[in-house]
């Protein structure tokens, strides 16, 4: 394969030059990768506190519809990248291969097949909208139900835009471009925050003043997106916009690594619900602290998740070039990434610790086990979080998305949701059990995916 100094595909075998193999990837090429990851994981962190914020002024009813219904968005929207990290590692695949005219034809089938299935989505969410409040959501104050109602009537509508949003992202993180997704998230971030103010602030709006700027910013960045993938002179782009068919052969390799991350993802949202309902039993001083860690902590794996996304897009290339070698280096030295960049955040958390706690004006008590929490958590996060969640995206980009699949969704079941049980009640660890059994979690799957990258039998798996 040939190579152009900024470390592009040009078409070829590989050559070697000075006496070794020219790298796909430069330093350069990976910091601008990495850099705009990052700052995306941070505005769509930052934007949801912000957005929260401003809900809460509405009052309690609303903020509690828009928790319970982004509750099943958040199901949905993990499903659907799922199957566009699923389109993205096969056309970076390609790319890899020096064939970017079937990278093409892969993302005609990824944005073909996420459009007609994220438009079924959405009708079987408004005609199942009954169930979903009532069985589900089960027995809420109708104050709330009314405005779950609202919301959900709103909001259901931007399932097909955000689906292709998400389809673009994963696409264009597939060429090496993260920069365009970054600012993607800026411009769809933003407009909600903008039409927050406006409608709740400016026009005293309810909760339509929070529904509406959701949908109008999806929508957007829908558009937006749609009209990027059509651009031709991208190396993966849509070869057009109408008369593409479903072609079973391209659908069978994304799908092979979609489900099977898609059903990893909704496995793991359904038991993150399932142990909150165990906090729930602890008391008003154990579900504060479990709400601020959760928020507070989201930050400290953030790095770890953008070099995963990082990970995926370089290791794709690699294995569709058929180079391991360049696979397993690539995999060393982004891991390396993700430790230093781990440390160095969890390192600036735990000392802002104290003005943290001032900010969420905590009780001593909840101070206190919050606190405790959040350093417990940072140092699991810097020793074991990298192993267990970045690591494993080689591995997919390998087409082992299946065994991620089973050991995640196994150690799951097993060691989160089973020892939270275990610690926090029978031993009465309270809320802290749960934290030590999703380290717990961590630990059994990084065991299992280093394992599984040292022994190498991922890369004699055939798309």
């Amino acid at each position: 394969m040939l190579y152009e100094n900024d470390g592009r595909i040009i078409g070829g075998k590989n050559i070697k030059g000075d006496g070794m193999m020219k790298r796909l990837f430069s330093n350069r090429d990976l910091t601008k990768l990495i850099i705009p990851l990052i700052i995306e994981q941070f505005l769509l962190i930052f934007v949801g506190l912000a957005d929260s914020v401003m809900v809460a002024s509405v009052g309690e009813e609303a903020v509690s519809a828009v928790s319970l219904i982004d509750s099943v968005m958040i199901l949905l929207i993990n499903a659907f990248t799922a199957l566009a990290t699923g389109g993205a590692i096969v056309a970076g695949q390609a790319i890899g291969r020096g064939e970017p005219e079937d990278g093409c034809r892969v993302v005609d089938q990824l944005a073909l097949f996420i459009s007609v299935f994220s438009v079924l989505i959405m009708a079987l969410l408004y005609l199942g909208k009954p169930f979903v409040l009532h069985v589900v959501f089960g027995n809420i104050d109708q104050a709330v139900m009314e405005n779950c109602n609202i919301y959900l009537l709103i909001v259901a509508a931007s399932i097909p835009f955000i689906a292709l949003y998400n389809a673009g992202a994963a696409i264009y993180r597939a060429m090496g471009d993260s920069k365009t997704p970054m600012l993607m998230s800026l411009l769809m971030n933003g407009l909600n925050l903008a039409g927050n103010a406006l409608l709740i602030y400016g026009m005293g709006m309810g909760i339509e003043g929070a529904a509406i700027p959701t949908l109008v910013s999806r929508v957007s960045a829908g558009i937006v997106m749609l009209r990027l993938l059509l651009n031709k002179k991208k190396t993966l782009h849509m070869t057009r916009l109408w008369g593409i068919r479903f072609d079973g052969r391209i659908l069978k390799k994304v799908l092979s690594i979609g489900i099977p991350y898609g059903l990893e993802n909704s496995m793991f949202q359904l038991g993150k619900i399932l142990v909150l309902s165990l906090v729930a039993t602890f008391g008003t001083v154990s579900i504060a602290a479990n709400a601020v860690s959760n928020s507070v902590c989201t930050f400290a794996v953030l790095t770890g998740l953008a070099t995963g996304y990082a990970l995926s897009s370089v290791t794709a290339q690699c294995v569709g070039a058929g180079d391991m070698e360049q696979v397993r280096y690539y995999t060393k030295k982004i891991m390396a990434v993700a430790y230093v960049s781990m440390f160095l955040m969890n390192v600036s958390i735990v000392l802002l610790l104290p003005a943290i706690m001032r900010v969420y004006n905590l009780s001593p008590e909840t101070a206190r086990l919050a606190s405790g929490i959040i350093i417990y958590h940072a140092v699991c996060a810097v020793l074991i979080w990298p192993a267990s969640f970045t690591l494993s995206n080689t591995l997919r980009a390998a087409n082992d998305a299946g065994y991620c699949m089973i050991v995640s969704v196994l150690s799951m079941w097993i060691f989160r949701i089973g020892f939270s049980y275990i610690l926090a009640d029978y031993f009465q660890m309270g809320v802290f059990g749960i934290w030590i059994a999703m380290t717990i979690d961590w630990s059994v799957r990084a065991v299992f995916f280093v394992v599984r990258y040292i022994r190498g039998k991922w890369q004699v798996i055939k798309s």
